[in-house]
């Protein structure tokens, strides 16, 4: 099915800048995949909206220009009728789920349209086969890792088979075998002739996939390219348009050297200085952790880890399949789960979690007040300057749940910042970030461990690891299974993420 955005422009009522879009027109032919690239705040989500109808049907806000899906246009289309035609995948998965199982959840999207249960059962179990579920099944939603929630939504609006797919960074929480699971499925839904369009940062697992990549740039089209226009364009290109890696291939053949010569980037966000080498720091101190066991509800155990040690003053990238363990360690480390050893108050006083839904860890009225919440003694000044390194500090007044998604990621990592603790646990601090933000968040994070702070960053971001971190832990099934240095083992690292 065909879609098209006819001099589009649109802003919202609460916005906090100017019109996000402005007369911006998009064709995408039936059967095209189509991604919208571009820096956070471009709008690329903002588009996405009105294609699903969401725009102007939920959010309120001043529109001009039609949206057409094949002849119709979604205004004078009903939201029930629209999601007969689009599926939707949401930043947040958490956002689209109606049921506490995942079977339920699989089941909803077929049994709102009215389906009769044979064809349900059918399509379930055809999703299942397809995604690689059989062992969410039966789980609880409440229970399921970030990247597993995706997996589901993915799969659920698969299930209800619509003409057109619309997903908004839906490799975000992903590993990255996850991801070519992604791609694997966009590839079908293409073979199939289905319209599929995505809002992405990440853009290699798409090279192959791909029509076409939009850029957005204020409020409009910017550029178009081929995926491989764009990858022959160079590295310095995409990354001087805020645009992550177009092949992986790159990261492992060089270790990092898709960041030589970039320091000047990271200058242009943030001012600070250039990345720190990943040679062993002076220091050999570590902290330790032995004997560490967790589960919930004494089922089988979650965590059970003989020894972990954090480098003091170091960044330790915590990698792993999703549901392999890695948030429930924040939580334990950070008191949030467990009687483990420390009292949890201890544990808190110690260690900062920066969640991976960082919408549970907003509380106050301005970004500013954000920042200052768990700094003690509070020092204004500092926290602007935390502020100002995150490229947040215009929105200091502005309150935190009406920022974009990338910047409401930097309001959490700079409250992490502030919070004065030894150790601070990022739980996928890059996702939902473009590139130049993500050098952004890595010269801050390193700025951190150069101050003496440890830092554990649960991530499935090569990218960031590579110019970011000096060590690496790896997890499965709740055990730690390996640990070493970052020098000198890129190729195991991108292995390890990739297999």
């Amino acid at each position: 099915m065909n879609i098209s955005l006819k001099n589009i422009s649109f802003s919202y009522s609460d916005s906090l800048d100017d019109a996000i879009l402005k007369n911006l027109n998009l064709e995408i032919c039936s059967g095209e995949c189509v991604v919208l690239a571009g820096e956070s705040g471009c709008g690329k989500t903002t588009i996405s909206k009105l294609i699903n109808g969401l725009i102007p049907h939920y959010h309120s806000g001043t529109m001009d220009g039609d949206v057409l899906l094949g002849d119709k246009n979604t205004a004078d289309m009903t939201l029930a009728e629209i999601s007969r035609v689009v599926g939707s995948v949401f930043q947040n998965p958490r956002s689209q789920f109606f049921n506490i199982d995942t079977d339920c959840e699989l089941a909803f999207g077929c049994e709102n349209l009215g389906m009769n249960p044979e064809e349900i059962k059918q399509r379930v179990e055809n999703v299942v086969q397809e995604f690689h579920l059989e062992h969410l099944l039966g789980r609880s939603i409440f229970n399921l890792s970030g990247g597993e929630k995706q997996k589901i939504a993915c799969a659920s609006v698969s299930a209800t088979g619509p003409e057109i797919f619309v997903l908004d960074e839906p490799s975000a929480n992903l590993d990255l075998k996850t991801i070519a699971d992604l791609k694997e499925i966009v590839s079908r839904w293409k073979k199939a002739g289905k319209t599929v369009v995505i809002v992405e940062h990440r853009l290699y697992y798409l090279r192959d996939v791909a029509d076409r990549i939009c850029y957005v740039k204020n409020g409009q089209i910017a550029y178009e390219w081929t995926p491989a226009e764009l990858e022959a364009k160079g590295p310095e290109y995409a990354a001087s348009l805020g645009l992550r890696c177009m092949n992986l291939g790159m990261l492992s053949e060089n270790g990092d050297a898709r960041f030589h010569g970039h320091d000047k980037i990271v200058m242009d966000v943030q001012n600070c200085h250039s990345r720190l080498d990943r040679e062993s720091p002076s220091s050999t101190e570590s902290i330790t952790f032995t004997n560490l066991t967790f589960s919930y509800h004494r089922k089988h155990p979650i965590l059970d880890i003989d020894r972990l040690e954090l480098p003091c003053g170091q960044i330790t990238a915590l990698i792993g399949h999703n549901g392999a363990g890695k948030s429930t360690l924040a939580q334990v480390l950070c008191g949030l789960q467990g009687c483990w050893r420390q009292k949890r108050a201890a544990r808190k006083r110690g260690a900062y979690l920066i969640m991976q839904d960082v919408n549970h860890q907003l509380f106050t009225e301005s970004v500013l007040d954000e920042v200052l919440l768990g700094m003690k003694p509070q020092n204004e000044k500092l926290a602007l300057e935390i502020l100002e390194g995150l490229n947040l500090k215009q929105y200091a007044d502005n309150h935190p749940m009406a920022l974009s998604g990338g910047q409401k990621q930097r309001v959490a990592v700079a409250s992490g910042i502030s919070s004065g603790c030894e150790i601070v646990v990022f739980d996928e601090p890059t996702s939902g970030l473009d590139y130049r933000q993500m050098l952004a968040v890595s010269a801050t994070l390193k700025k951190l461990a150069a101050s003496g702070k440890t830092l554990l960053v649960i991530t499935h971001d090569p990218e960031f690891i590579l110019n970011s971190c000096q060590s690496v832990v790896r997890m499965e099934h709740g055990k730690v299974v390996e640990q070493y240095p970052l020098l000198g083992n890129e190729k195991q690292l991108v292995k390890a993420m990739v297999e």
